[in-house]
């Protein structure tokens, strides 16, 4: 068999196995707080999360686009690019579901894929139309994360919650947090396993050695049921941290931090900017939180995951960089 299509399919499953990580490290998005207001178990709240990444996976390609194609010229998508940003992705990801840190896995990928870039061809190949997109999401999706649930708390409360009894508030919206979670798990699929199909996309533009502005088919249902697996097994370190550890929620709480993160995600994957479910959410749950009061959310909770972000696009340019260099010196 060719050797380059041997580093190919080497190359797909380093992004599957990346693909079905992020599934796993990224359940706590869709999951932690309906799992923590006791609406769904965690078995219940990880099958359906499992179920609709996938269905959320097969709705578009406009991330994937972006990831193949506005990132690096696609000239420069040779496999030991690709291959050093998976491994570099993967490592970040692995370090920070074992610590229990809700890190973002898209800037994991992009950033990575930045670092390798550099190390390949220098800081003039980077396409700064594509990095653009990912530090607006990077900007955004957490500020509008944090502010639109607490508009959307004071919205309920004014129109809502005032005229009801607590049990009946409680009642109503444990059945509107199971919708709430599927659109969260829903919106988590239809951009995040769009970055798996675009770099594997980009990495068979390399190989083919043509540019590629159209997903394959078999690229997108890989993603999607690579996703969907890593889904399944669960992550329930960062359910924890996130369900558990930032605020004391209630099913109220939940719909609104959910609600709030879906439409975000879902309106930043039809623009086909690669945004971080996990800044989304986590920031939407603090929103919430500092609606009850600034002393229930526990910021220093909140501080490492903050931190978690600041560290992840240094530390994946860097990883992206030294990966690249280790392949290339070991002549992979």
């Amino acid at each position: 068999m060719d050797t380059a299509l041997i580093a190919l399919i080497v190359i797909v499953a380093l992004a599957l196995t990346f693909d079905f990580i992020n599934g796993f490290h990224d359940t706590a998005n869709a999951i932690a707080t309906s799992v923590a207001t006791r609406v769904l178990t965690p078995a219940q709240a990880i099958a359906m999360s499992a179920v609709l990444n996938v269905v959320g996976a097969l709705t578009g390609t406009a991330v994937a686009k972006t990831i193949s194609k506005d990132i690096l010229p696609q000239e420069y998508a040779t496999l030991e690019v690709v291959g050093a940003t998976l491994v570099s992705a993967i490592a970040w990801n692995l370090f920070t579901w074992w610590r229990g840190l809700p890190s973002s896995s898209s800037h994991a990928l992009v950033f990575s894929l930045v670092g390798s870039g550099v190390a390949a061809g220098g800081w003039g190949i980077i396409i700064p139309k594509g990095v653009q997109k990912t530090l607006m999401g990077l900007v955004y999706s957490p500020v509008l994360g944090f502010l639109i649930p607490i508009l959307l708390m004071f919205l309920l409360s004014w129109l809502v919650l005032r005229r009801m009894r607590p049990r009946l508030v409680t009642r109503n919206f444990r059945a509107l947090q199971i919708f709430s979670a599927a659109f969260m798990a829903f919106s988590h699929g239809g951009n995040d396993a769009q970055k798996t199909m675009g770099i594997i996309t980009f990495a068979l533009a390399g190989y083919l050695g043509t540019k590629i502005d159209t997903v394959p088919l078999w690229v997108i249902l890989s993603a999607a049921g690579a996703m969907g697996l890593g889904t399944a097994v669960g992550g329930w370190r960062i359910i924890k941290t996130m369900g558990f550890k930032v605020v004391d929620l209630k099913p109220v709480d939940g719909f609104v931090a959910e609600t709030s993160a879906a439409l975000i995600i879902e309106g930043a994957s039809r623009l086909g900017i690669p945004v971080s479910t996990t800044h989304t959410i986590s920031t939407a749950i603090m929103g919430v939180g500092t609606t009850k009061g600034f002393r229930k959310v526990k910021w220093q909770v909140a501080g490492r995951i903050v931190q978690a972000w600041i560290f992840t696009i240094p530390t994946c340019i860097a990883l992206g960089w030294l990966m690249y260099r280790v392949v290339m010196l070991l002549g992979l």
